[in-house]
């Protein structure tokens, strides 16, 4: 996981330095580097993260699964207030509605197919 936030944290610098926004992508960047030393810093001094990471049984997983689903409301509801405040404030609330779609969407899809699944 420490390496997925680095990579993703560089690509983000990258994609930002590119569209002449270098200021975002070293504060994005940033963030992912403190995530990443957090997660590095958490394998070394603790067991239980260990154990999740390394060898995950199921009760890690099923904690992985609801810090994933946390995340996704986190995100969705971020998205939710975005738009709202964007089409209060007179604008389009362009690109928020276009998350908040594929949110639903793939919610909808997603409960589909792993309801077959299950």
């Amino acid at each position: 996981m420490p390496a997925f936030f680095l990579g993703i944290g560089f690509i983000c610098l990258v994609t930002a330095a590119v569209g002449d926004h270098v200021g975002i992508g070293l504060l994005v960047f940033g963030v992912m580097v403190l995530c990443s030393l957090t997660m590095f810093g958490l394998a070394r001094r603790s067991p239980s993260y260990r154990e999740a990471v390394e060898h995950p049984d199921e009760r890690s997983r099923l904690i992985n699964v609801h810090a994933w689903a946390g995340v996704g409301v986190i995100l969705t509801v971020g998205n939710l207030c975005a738009f709202i405040g964007d089409l209060a404030s007179g604008r389009t609330g362009n690109p928020y509605y276009w998350m908040l779609m594929v949110a639903a969407v793939a919610y909808v899809v997603l409960i589909r197919l792993l309801r077959r699944r299950f």
